[in-house]
Protein backbone atom coordinates (compact mmCIF):
# COMPACT_ATOMS: atom_id res chain seq x y z
CA UNK A 1 0.00 0.00 0.00
CA UNK A 2 1.24 3.28 -1.16
CA UNK A 3 1.32 5.28 2.43
CA UNK A 4 0.65 9.58 2.20
CA UNK A 5 2.69 11.24 4.41
CA UNK A 6 -0.31 12.68 6.47
CA UNK A 7 -0.62 8.91 7.38
CA UNK A 8 2.84 9.50 9.29
CA UNK A 9 2.74 12.63 10.59
CA UNK A 10 3.93 12.07 14.19
CA UNK A 11 1.79 15.41 14.63
CA UNK A 12 -1.38 13.70 13.99
CA UNK A 13 -0.89 9.98 16.02
CA UNK A 14 -4.16 9.33 17.22
CA UNK A 15 -5.87 12.03 15.44
CA UNK A 16 -5.57 10.88 12.35
CA UNK A 17 -8.87 8.75 12.83
CA UNK A 18 -10.48 12.35 12.66
CA UNK A 19 -9.00 12.67 9.22
CA UNK A 20 -10.50 9.14 8.17
CA UNK A 21 -14.38 10.16 9.60
CA UNK A 22 -13.72 13.31 7.75
CA UNK A 23 -13.29 11.42 4.34
CA UNK A 24 -16.28 8.99 5.38
CA UNK A 25 -18.37 11.55 5.97
CA UNK A 26 -17.81 13.03 2.45
CA UNK A 27 -18.65 9.34 0.95
CA UNK A 28 -21.43 8.87 3.04
CA UNK A 29 -22.89 12.72 2.14
CA UNK A 30 -22.88 11.63 -1.75
CA UNK A 31 -24.05 8.38 -0.83
CA UNK A 32 -26.95 10.41 1.00
CA UNK A 33 -27.31 12.74 -2.26
CA UNK A 34 -27.75 9.09 -4.56
CA UNK A 35 -30.92 8.42 -2.22
CA UNK A 36 -32.30 11.43 -2.71
CA UNK A 37 -32.47 11.09 -6.43
CA UNK A 38 -35.68 8.64 -6.86
CA UNK A 39 -38.16 11.58 -5.03
CA UNK A 40 -36.79 14.42 -7.04
CA UNK A 41 -37.40 12.32 -9.78
CA UNK A 42 -41.26 11.08 -9.12
CA UNK A 43 -42.72 13.94 -10.88
CA UNK A 44 -40.39 14.66 -13.82
CA UNK A 45 -40.10 11.24 -14.94
CA UNK A 46 -44.23 11.35 -14.46
CA UNK A 47 -44.52 14.27 -16.98
CA UNK A 48 -41.44 12.83 -19.19
CA UNK A 49 -42.15 9.57 -20.16
CA UNK A 50 -46.14 8.97 -18.76
CA UNK A 51 -44.82 6.33 -16.32
CA UNK A 52 -47.70 5.39 -13.32
CA UNK A 53 -46.18 7.12 -9.92
CA UNK A 54 -46.80 3.42 -8.51
CA UNK A 55 -43.90 2.23 -11.19
CA UNK A 56 -41.54 4.74 -10.19
CA UNK A 57 -42.24 4.34 -6.70
CA UNK A 58 -41.17 0.56 -7.25
CA UNK A 59 -37.64 1.22 -9.10
CA UNK A 60 -37.34 3.12 -5.43
CA UNK A 61 -38.20 0.67 -3.12
CA UNK A 62 -36.28 -1.57 -4.91
CA UNK A 63 -33.21 0.69 -4.65
CA UNK A 64 -34.01 1.19 -0.94
CA UNK A 65 -34.38 -2.79 -0.57
CA UNK A 66 -30.74 -3.55 -2.13
CA UNK A 67 -29.05 -0.94 -0.27
CA UNK A 68 -30.25 -2.55 3.24
CA UNK A 69 -29.71 -5.90 2.15
CA UNK A 70 -26.41 -5.55 1.26
CA UNK A 71 -25.01 -4.09 4.25
CA UNK A 72 -24.39 -7.11 6.05
CA UNK A 73 -22.75 -8.81 3.15
CA UNK A 74 -20.70 -5.37 2.49
CA UNK A 75 -19.07 -5.22 6.27
CA UNK A 76 -17.87 -8.90 6.09
CA UNK A 77 -16.48 -7.95 2.53
CA UNK A 78 -14.73 -4.92 4.59
CA UNK A 79 -12.87 -7.93 6.19
CA UNK A 80 -11.94 -9.94 4.03
CA UNK A 81 -10.82 -7.44 1.16
CA UNK A 82 -9.93 -4.49 3.36
CA UNK A 83 -12.23 -1.31 3.44
CA UNK A 84 -10.67 0.80 1.16
CA UNK A 85 -11.07 -1.43 -1.66
CA UNK A 86 -15.08 -2.28 -1.16
CA UNK A 87 -15.57 1.59 -1.00
CA UNK A 88 -13.97 2.93 -3.74
CA UNK A 89 -15.56 -0.18 -6.14
CA UNK A 90 -19.09 0.93 -4.63
CA UNK A 91 -18.24 4.78 -5.50
CA UNK A 92 -17.54 3.52 -8.99
CA UNK A 93 -20.74 1.61 -9.32
CA UNK A 94 -22.58 4.44 -8.01
CA UNK A 95 -21.07 6.97 -10.72
CA UNK A 96 -21.64 4.44 -13.73
CA UNK A 97 -25.01 3.47 -12.65
CA UNK A 98 -26.31 7.31 -12.20
CA UNK A 99 -24.72 7.82 -15.89
CA UNK A 100 -26.59 4.90 -17.79
CA UNK A 101 -29.67 6.48 -15.94
CA UNK A 102 -29.44 9.24 -17.91
CA UNK A 103 -29.90 7.03 -21.53
CA UNK A 104 -32.82 5.42 -19.96
CA UNK A 105 -35.82 4.66 -22.44
CA UNK A 106 -38.54 2.28 -20.36
CA UNK A 107 -39.59 1.56 -16.28
CA UNK A 108 -37.11 -1.42 -16.59
CA UNK A 109 -33.94 0.66 -17.09
CA UNK A 110 -35.01 2.61 -13.98
CA UNK A 111 -35.54 -0.44 -11.76
CA UNK A 112 -31.85 -1.89 -12.92
CA UNK A 113 -30.41 1.75 -12.24
CA UNK A 114 -31.73 3.68 -9.63
CA UNK A 115 -33.04 0.35 -8.74
CA UNK A 116 -30.68 -3.06 -8.59
CA UNK A 117 -26.78 -1.12 -9.08
CA UNK A 118 -27.34 2.25 -7.45
CA UNK A 119 -29.04 0.55 -4.49
CA UNK A 120 -26.37 -2.33 -4.43
CA UNK A 121 -23.40 0.45 -4.50
CA UNK A 122 -24.93 2.77 -2.14
CA UNK A 123 -25.25 -0.18 0.38
CA UNK A 124 -21.84 -0.19 1.15
CA UNK A 125 -21.41 3.62 1.49
CA UNK A 126 -24.49 3.34 4.58
CA UNK A 127 -24.67 2.95 7.84
CA UNK A 128 -22.43 0.15 8.49
CA UNK A 129 -19.45 1.73 6.46
CA UNK A 130 -19.87 4.84 9.36
CA UNK A 131 -19.93 1.63 12.17
CA UNK A 132 -16.94 -0.30 10.52
CA UNK A 133 -14.97 3.22 10.38
CA UNK A 134 -15.88 4.21 13.90
CA UNK A 135 -15.14 0.60 15.68
CA UNK A 136 -11.79 0.40 14.27
CA UNK A 137 -10.79 3.94 14.96
CA UNK A 138 -11.90 4.98 17.90
CA UNK A 139 -11.99 3.75 21.32
CA UNK A 140 -13.11 6.46 22.91
CA UNK A 141 -16.21 9.11 21.74
CA UNK A 142 -17.90 6.31 19.72
CA UNK A 143 -21.73 7.65 20.36
CA UNK A 144 -20.52 11.30 19.17
CA UNK A 145 -18.58 10.04 16.12
CA UNK A 146 -21.07 7.43 15.22
CA UNK A 147 -23.96 10.32 15.71
CA UNK A 148 -21.51 12.94 13.55
CA UNK A 149 -21.30 10.40 10.68
CA UNK A 150 -24.90 9.42 10.41
CA UNK A 151 -25.81 13.20 10.13
CA UNK A 152 -23.86 13.17 6.91
CA UNK A 153 -26.96 11.88 5.67
CA UNK A 154 -28.65 15.14 6.51
CA UNK A 155 -25.69 17.04 5.54
CA UNK A 156 -26.31 15.13 1.94
CA UNK A 157 -29.95 16.02 2.15
CA UNK A 158 -28.90 20.04 3.05
CA UNK A 159 -26.58 19.99 0.30
CA UNK A 160 -28.00 17.93 -2.96
CA UNK A 161 -31.83 18.66 -2.39
CA UNK A 162 -32.30 22.17 -2.64
CA UNK A 163 -29.72 21.65 -5.87
CA UNK A 164 -31.09 18.19 -7.43
CA UNK A 165 -35.07 20.05 -6.75
CA UNK A 166 -33.72 22.90 -8.84
CA UNK A 167 -31.92 20.92 -11.62
CA UNK A 168 -34.72 18.31 -12.11
CA UNK A 169 -36.89 21.80 -12.51
CA UNK A 170 -34.82 23.34 -15.39
CA UNK A 171 -36.24 21.17 -17.82
CA UNK A 172 -33.64 18.18 -18.36
CA UNK A 173 -33.97 16.21 -15.58
CA UNK A 174 -30.67 13.96 -16.39
CA UNK A 175 -28.80 16.89 -14.91
CA UNK A 176 -29.37 15.20 -11.80
CA UNK A 177 -28.01 11.77 -12.31
CA UNK A 178 -24.77 13.79 -13.98
CA UNK A 179 -24.45 15.89 -10.76
CA UNK A 180 -24.66 12.86 -8.80
CA UNK A 181 -22.22 10.83 -10.49
CA UNK A 182 -19.51 13.25 -10.67
CA UNK A 183 -19.90 13.74 -7.60
CA UNK A 184 -19.40 9.91 -6.58
CA UNK A 185 -16.45 9.76 -8.91
CA UNK A 186 -14.42 12.62 -7.16
CA UNK A 187 -14.59 10.74 -4.13
CA UNK A 188 -12.64 7.82 -5.38
CA UNK A 189 -8.86 9.48 -5.30
CA UNK A 190 -9.48 10.67 -1.67
CA UNK A 191 -10.38 7.42 -0.58
CA UNK A 192 -7.55 5.89 -2.48
CA UNK A 193 -4.97 8.56 -0.94
CA UNK A 194 -6.07 9.10 2.74
CA UNK A 195 -8.33 5.56 4.04
CA UNK A 196 -6.24 3.04 5.02
CA UNK A 197 -7.84 0.31 6.34
CA UNK A 198 -7.32 0.36 10.18
CA UNK A 199 -4.67 2.06 11.93
CA UNK A 200 -2.57 -0.88 12.31
CA UNK A 201 -1.99 -0.53 9.02
CA UNK A 202 -0.31 2.88 9.25
CA UNK A 203 1.45 1.91 12.74
CA UNK A 204 -1.62 3.88 14.62
CA UNK A 205 -3.67 3.14 17.34
CA UNK A 206 -7.02 3.72 17.38
CA UNK A 207 -8.20 7.07 18.80
CA UNK A 208 -8.57 6.99 22.18
CA UNK A 209 -6.66 4.02 23.53
CA UNK A 210 -5.01 3.63 26.14
CA UNK A 211 -1.12 3.85 26.36
CA UNK A 212 0.46 0.00 25.65
CA UNK A 213 -3.02 -1.17 24.35
CA UNK A 214 -2.09 -3.79 21.66
CA UNK A 215 -3.50 -3.42 18.25
CA UNK A 216 -7.06 -5.18 17.89
CA UNK A 217 -6.31 -8.58 16.29
CA UNK A 218 -7.29 -8.92 12.21
CA UNK A 219 -10.85 -10.74 11.66
CA UNK A 220 -10.73 -14.12 10.83
CA UNK A 221 -10.20 -14.35 6.74
CA UNK A 222 -13.83 -16.73 6.29
CA UNK A 223 -15.64 -16.73 3.58
CA UNK A 224 -17.93 -13.68 3.31
CA UNK A 225 -21.01 -15.19 2.89
CA UNK A 226 -20.45 -17.56 5.52
CA UNK A 227 -18.86 -15.36 7.96
CA UNK A 228 -21.89 -13.13 7.44
CA UNK A 229 -24.93 -15.71 7.60
CA UNK A 230 -22.86 -17.59 10.58
CA UNK A 231 -22.98 -13.83 12.58
CA UNK A 232 -26.76 -13.56 11.27
CA UNK A 233 -27.55 -17.45 12.44
CA UNK A 234 -25.70 -16.42 16.28
CA UNK A 235 -27.60 -13.54 16.94
CA UNK A 236 -30.79 -14.27 15.53
CA UNK A 237 -31.85 -16.86 18.53
CA UNK A 238 -31.43 -13.61 20.75
CA UNK A 239 -34.42 -11.45 21.33
CA UNK A 240 -32.24 -8.39 21.50
CA UNK A 241 -31.55 -8.38 17.96
CA UNK A 242 -34.88 -9.04 17.25
CA UNK A 243 -36.13 -6.08 18.88
CA UNK A 244 -33.68 -4.24 17.07
CA UNK A 245 -34.53 -5.60 13.68
CA UNK A 246 -38.35 -4.44 14.26
CA UNK A 247 -37.50 -1.20 15.37
CA UNK A 248 -34.92 -0.47 12.62
CA UNK A 249 -37.62 -1.80 10.45
CA UNK A 250 -39.90 1.23 11.66
CA UNK A 251 -37.22 3.47 11.12
CA UNK A 252 -37.41 3.33 7.82
CA UNK A 253 -40.57 2.69 7.23
CA UNK A 254 -41.30 5.85 8.30
CA UNK A 255 -38.20 7.70 7.07
CA UNK A 256 -36.42 7.11 3.76
CA UNK A 257 -39.46 5.38 2.07
CA UNK A 258 -42.42 7.49 3.43
CA UNK A 259 -41.17 11.04 3.73
CA UNK A 260 -37.94 10.87 1.74
CA UNK A 261 -39.50 9.14 -1.34
CA UNK A 262 -42.90 10.90 -1.45
CA UNK A 263 -42.85 14.30 0.62
CA UNK A 264 -42.29 16.20 -2.46
CA UNK A 265 -45.16 14.47 -4.19
CA UNK A 266 -47.39 15.04 -0.95
CA UNK A 267 -46.95 18.63 -1.40
CA UNK A 268 -47.37 18.85 -4.76
CA UNK A 269 -50.70 17.97 -4.01
CA UNK A 270 -51.34 21.05 -2.14
CA UNK A 271 -50.19 23.22 -4.19
CA UNK A 272 -46.52 23.53 -3.17
CA UNK A 273 -43.83 23.27 -5.77
CA UNK A 274 -40.90 21.03 -6.09
CA UNK A 275 -37.88 23.29 -5.10
CA UNK A 276 -40.22 24.30 -2.20
CA UNK A 277 -40.61 21.24 -1.04
CA UNK A 278 -37.28 20.25 -1.14
CA UNK A 279 -36.39 22.94 0.99
CA UNK A 280 -38.84 21.51 3.39
CA UNK A 281 -36.82 18.37 3.38
CA UNK A 282 -33.46 20.35 3.43
CA UNK A 283 -34.91 22.18 6.87
CA UNK A 284 -35.50 18.93 8.34
CA UNK A 285 -31.46 17.98 7.05
CA UNK A 286 -30.25 21.14 9.26
CA UNK A 287 -32.63 19.98 12.30
CA UNK A 288 -31.06 16.43 11.84
CA UNK A 289 -27.54 17.47 11.95
CA UNK A 290 -28.10 18.62 14.80
CA UNK A 291 -30.03 16.05 16.32
CA UNK A 292 -28.11 12.96 15.02
CA UNK A 293 -25.07 14.70 16.48
CA UNK A 294 -27.02 15.55 19.84
CA UNK A 295 -28.26 11.68 20.30
CA UNK A 296 -24.24 10.44 19.68
CA UNK A 297 -23.52 12.82 22.80
CA UNK A 298 -26.67 11.58 24.77
CA UNK A 299 -26.10 7.98 23.88
CA UNK A 300 -23.02 8.21 25.38
CA UNK A 301 -24.22 9.20 28.67
CA UNK A 302 -28.07 7.97 29.01
CA UNK A 303 -29.88 4.79 28.76
CA UNK A 304 -30.26 4.54 24.86
CA UNK A 305 -33.54 2.44 24.80
CA UNK A 306 -35.27 5.98 26.72
CA UNK A 307 -33.59 7.47 23.84
CA UNK A 308 -35.27 5.39 21.20
CA UNK A 309 -38.57 5.54 22.57
CA UNK A 310 -38.82 9.15 22.91
CA UNK A 311 -37.43 9.58 19.18
CA UNK A 312 -39.80 6.95 17.58
CA UNK A 313 -42.64 8.69 19.53
CA UNK A 314 -42.25 12.00 18.54
CA UNK A 315 -41.81 10.86 14.98
CA UNK A 316 -44.71 9.20 15.02
CA UNK A 317 -46.80 11.84 16.65
CA UNK A 318 -45.08 14.00 13.32
CA UNK A 319 -46.41 11.74 11.03
CA UNK A 320 -49.88 11.46 11.84
CA UNK A 321 -50.15 15.15 12.08
CA UNK A 322 -48.66 16.27 8.91
CA UNK A 323 -51.68 14.93 6.52
CA UNK A 324 -54.23 16.90 9.13
CA UNK A 325 -52.28 20.28 8.74
CA UNK A 326 -52.90 23.33 6.46
CA UNK A 327 -49.61 22.82 4.38
CA UNK A 328 -49.35 26.55 5.74
CA UNK A 329 -45.71 28.09 5.68
CA UNK A 330 -45.85 27.43 10.08
CA UNK A 331 -47.40 24.03 9.89
CA UNK A 332 -44.87 22.37 7.71
CA UNK A 333 -42.18 24.73 9.73
CA UNK A 334 -43.67 22.92 12.82
CA UNK A 335 -43.27 19.11 11.59
CA UNK A 336 -39.93 19.90 9.96
CA UNK A 337 -38.30 20.69 13.18
CA UNK A 338 -39.74 18.02 15.23
CA UNK A 339 -39.54 15.14 12.39
CA UNK A 340 -35.89 16.66 11.37
CA UNK A 341 -34.55 16.38 14.69
CA UNK A 342 -34.76 12.72 14.61
CA UNK A 343 -34.82 11.73 11.57
CA UNK A 344 -31.95 9.00 12.19
CA UNK A 345 -31.31 10.13 15.72
CA UNK A 346 -31.94 6.37 16.16
CA UNK A 347 -28.73 5.51 14.65
CA UNK A 348 -26.11 6.07 17.86
CA UNK A 349 -28.70 4.51 20.31
CA UNK A 350 -29.33 1.30 17.89
CA UNK A 351 -25.56 0.60 17.47
CA UNK A 352 -24.89 0.99 21.23
CA UNK A 353 -27.45 -1.65 22.02
CA UNK A 354 -26.03 -3.80 19.43
CA UNK A 355 -22.37 -3.79 20.43
CA UNK A 356 -23.53 -4.16 23.73
CA UNK A 357 -25.34 -7.22 23.11
CA UNK A 358 -23.08 -8.64 20.03
CA UNK A 359 -19.76 -6.88 21.08
CA UNK A 360 -17.24 -4.81 19.04
CA UNK A 361 -16.09 -8.13 16.76
CA UNK A 362 -19.70 -8.86 15.39
CA UNK A 363 -21.40 -5.65 15.65
CA UNK A 364 -20.79 -4.20 12.37
CA UNK A 365 -21.86 -7.18 10.81
CA UNK A 366 -24.66 -7.46 12.82
CA UNK A 367 -25.38 -4.06 12.37
CA UNK A 368 -25.43 -4.79 8.41
CA UNK A 369 -28.49 -6.69 9.29
CA UNK A 370 -30.94 -4.47 11.26
CA UNK A 371 -29.67 -1.77 8.57
CA UNK A 372 -31.19 -4.23 6.19
CA UNK A 373 -34.37 -4.25 8.16
CA UNK A 374 -34.22 -0.54 8.14
CA UNK A 375 -34.41 -0.29 4.00
CA UNK A 376 -36.56 -3.20 4.25
CA UNK A 377 -39.08 -1.36 5.75
CA UNK A 378 -38.15 1.74 3.64
CA UNK A 379 -39.12 -0.07 0.71
CA UNK A 380 -42.17 -1.24 1.78
CA UNK A 381 -43.28 2.12 2.97
CA UNK A 382 -42.09 3.42 -0.58
CA UNK A 383 -44.52 0.93 -2.40
CA UNK A 384 -46.82 1.41 0.04
CA UNK A 385 -46.98 5.10 0.09
CA UNK A 386 -46.77 5.20 -3.74
CA UNK A 387 -49.88 2.29 -4.00
CA UNK A 388 -52.13 3.95 -1.82
CA UNK A 389 -51.75 7.68 -3.50
CA UNK A 390 -52.44 5.98 -7.02
CA UNK A 391 -56.11 3.97 -5.62
CA UNK A 392 -57.28 6.37 -3.49
CA UNK A 393 -55.63 10.06 -4.48
CA UNK A 394 -54.47 10.60 -1.37
CA UNK A 395 -51.51 10.09 1.23
CA UNK A 396 -53.83 10.82 3.78
CA UNK A 397 -54.05 6.26 4.96
CA UNK A 398 -50.26 5.99 4.83
CA UNK A 399 -48.98 8.40 6.96
CA UNK A 400 -51.25 7.58 9.35
CA UNK A 401 -50.62 3.85 9.16
CA UNK A 402 -46.76 5.48 9.10
CA UNK A 403 -47.03 7.39 12.43
CA UNK A 404 -48.98 4.86 14.21
CA UNK A 405 -46.04 2.08 13.76
CA UNK A 406 -43.89 5.22 15.08
CA UNK A 407 -45.67 4.44 18.52
CA UNK A 408 -45.30 0.71 18.25
CA UNK A 409 -41.55 1.29 18.08
CA UNK A 410 -41.11 3.48 20.88
CA UNK A 411 -42.54 0.71 23.06
CA UNK A 412 -40.34 -2.09 21.63
CA UNK A 413 -37.52 0.08 22.13
CA UNK A 414 -38.02 -0.33 26.19
CA UNK A 415 -37.92 -4.27 25.74
CA UNK A 416 -34.10 -4.34 24.52
CA UNK A 417 -32.16 -6.04 26.93
CA UNK A 418 -28.75 -4.51 27.14
CA UNK A 419 -26.21 -6.94 28.41
CA UNK A 420 -24.07 -8.80 25.76
CA UNK A 421 -25.96 -12.24 24.48
CA UNK A 422 -24.08 -15.32 25.77
CA UNK A 423 -25.33 -17.00 22.57
CA UNK A 424 -22.50 -14.56 20.31
CA UNK A 425 -19.55 -15.38 22.27
CA UNK A 426 -16.32 -12.85 21.63
CA UNK A 427 -13.20 -14.31 20.95
CA UNK A 428 -10.20 -13.62 23.93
Amino acid sequence: MNIPKAFSSPRLGQRYAFVVAGIIFFALLVSAGLQSVPGILIVPLEKTFGWSRASISLAAAVGLFFYGIVGPFSAAAMQRFGLRRVLITALLVMSASNVATAFMTKPWHLLATLGLFSGTASGAVALVLGATVVNRWFAKRRGLMMGLLTASTATGNLIFLPVLASLAESGDWTRVVWTVAAAALVMVPLVWLFVPDRPADVGLMPYGSEPGAKPAAPEPNAGMVAATLGVLFRAATTPAFWYLFGTFFICGFTTNGLVGTHLISLCGDHGIAEIQAAGLLATMGIFDLFGTTASGWLTDRFDPRKLLFMYYALRGIALIYLPYSNFSFYSLGVFAIFFGLDWIATVPPTMRLATEAFGDRDAPVVFGWIVAAHQLGAACAAWMAGFVRDTYGSYLMAFVLAGATGIVAAFLALLINRKQSSAVPQPA
